[in-house]
């Protein structure tokens, strides 16, 4: 595959051009890359400043592989044997530049971003499931990877950058996705990641201080002003008005849906109830606003109500019916997020859940704990390599809450079980926890299945979606849910 340079740079803001003999914008062009050592003859280098390290001292290196053209934001003093372009910002350059490499897909597909804090992969889901419900083949790209319908495609970031994010949506488009629904991170905005791409809908969920410090933003009016950044480029702007700051995100967007759980706006939720029948953990709400209905979501925690608020505002202004809308948001579920592993034959109380720090795991167990069981039941362990006062804050947290705890592995890395495990039982003699250390994380999920009742609510902790454990430098697989449902067989 390959180019003209010409192409490549429409819609780039080019502040000079110094040619290596004469001017020559039909020149072919075989590739792109901002990593010196993928660059090819013929092939294009975008030289990026990083948090580690700068693309402009690479130039030499670049050229030597045989690089046809340099993207710089500073002009090299001496002359180079290859023609230079200098813009301002080689971020939002790259961005533009992969877009049009592969055929500018997202103009073909219906685009919906999600920014906020917290909720972004669960609404995601939520929006994903009543697309495809109405019969639209969907793609999703966020924190857990991209997907097309159920094909799971590794992705390196939330947001992944412009030349892998174009590539995943030309893939989308040549398997014939109509939409996609994407986690838009403020640091993918920051970076110019998404640059080029016109979204249909921009959704803020919420925000608070989080993301901030070296590396990352500098303190929280950056991070506020790079969530904005979304609807510079979306036409719907679908906003909470819940949160503090949405009324400002409101002024952002010329065509505004909105919504929130006790402030007003065109989808308001009233009357939220927990539910636990079999088969069942979750929530019920009555829709009311610019439509009315009694909706179950299939999910606990009255947070994510504000999601499927979202969701709901997309799908209504995209004009899928309420009845399809309802249907969907029962059925839908997040891998690793409070998600329960149903077998209503035998055992339909177990959640999984990613939860991996103090704040996350106390958020999750007094959620649970909101549901009354007869026991509220945590399966953990800590991670290896990590500071002895975070893994004091899980137990504290499990001992606060739990009935019981069983301490297992987790990703030990290279420390000893029991050195991770005696940081976490000082937390949990903080409120006098009991527990019971179950080594093999297979025994304790068997252990939980053998020893609770209908009555009991199991929550394992800490893995979520991950399929492996981390020991000695080693990805073991493993899979908390095909656990459960391998041993549910034996019963």
């Amino acid at each position: 595959m390959s180019m003209k340079l010409r192409e490549l740079l429409e819609g780039v803001a080019c502040t000079g051009i110094r040619w290596p003999e004469e001017e020559d914008f039909d020149q072919e062009i075989t590739g792109i890359t901002s990593d010196s050592r993928e660059v090819a003859a013929g092939g294009m280098f975008v030289c990026i400043r990083g948090f580690l390290a700068d693309g402009h001292e690479y130039i030499d290196k670049a050229i030597e592989a045989g690089a046809g053209a340099v993207i710089v934001e500073e002009m090299p003093e001496r002359h180079l044997d290859a023609v230079m372009i200098q813009v301002e910002d080689s971020r939002e350059a790259m961005a533009k530049i992969a877009a049009a490499w592969f055929g500018h897909p997202a103009d073909r597909m219906i685009m919906i971003g999600l920014t906020g804090t917290k909720g972004k992969t669960t609404t995601a889901h939520m929006i994903k499931k009543i697309l495809e419900e109405a019969g639209k083949k969907t793609g999703m790209i966020g924190t857990i990877g991209a997907y097309i319908g159920a094909e799971k495609i590794p992705t390196k970031n939330t947001t992944p950058g412009p030349y892998e994010l174009q590539e995943i949506l030309a893939q989308m488009e040549r398997e014939g996705c109509t939409h996609v629904v994407m986690e838009v991170s403020s640091q993918g905005l920051k970076q110019h990641r998404t640059d080029g791409i016109h979204f249909r809908y921009g959704a803020f969920l919420n925000i608070s201080p989080d993301h901030i410090g070296e590396g990352e933003h500098a303190d929280f009016a950056e991070y506020l002003s790079c969530k904005k950044l979304l609807f510079r480029q979306s036409h719907y702007g679908i906003i909470n008005l819940g949160d503090a700051h949405g009324k400002e995100m409101l002024e952002l967007t010329g065509h505004p849906v909105t919504f929130s759980r006790d402030q007003g706006g065109d989808y308001q939720a009233h009357d939220i109830r927990n539910i636990w029948e079999p088969g069942l953990l979750g929530v019920s709400f009555d829709l009311d606003g610019k439509e009315s209905a009694h909706m179950v979501l299939n999910m606990p925690g009255e947070f994510n109500v504000e999601n499927a608020l979202a969701a709901i505002s997309v799908a209504r202004t995209e004009g899928i019916d309420m009845e399809t809308v309802r249907a969907a948001l029962k059925k839908v579920f997040v891998k690793g997020r409070t998600q329960l592993v149903q077998d209503s034959a035998h055992f339909t109380n177990i959640i999984i859940d990613y939860a991996h720090n103090a704040l996350s795991i106390e958020s999750l167990l007094h959620l649970l704990k909101s549901y009354h069981p007869k026991r509220l039941i945590c399966v953990f362990g800590g991670g290896g390599n990590r500071p002895r006062q975070r893994r004091r804050d899980l137990g504290q947290a499990a001992g606060k809450y739990a009935d019981l705890t069983i301490l297992t592995m987790d990703n030990p890395r290279f420390e000893d079980m029991d050195d991770i495990n005696r940081d976490i039982i000082e937390g949990l003699d903080v409120y006098n926890g009991v527990y019971q250390i179950i080594p093999d994380r297979k025994d304790a999920i068997h252990y939980v299945i053998d020893h609770c009742g209908k009555n009991d609510i199991v929550a394992l902790i800490g893995k979520g979606h991950e399929e492996y454990q981390d020991v000695r430098g080693v990805k073991y697989p493993f899979s908390e849910e095909q656990v459960i449902r391998e041993y549910l067989q034996t019963k």
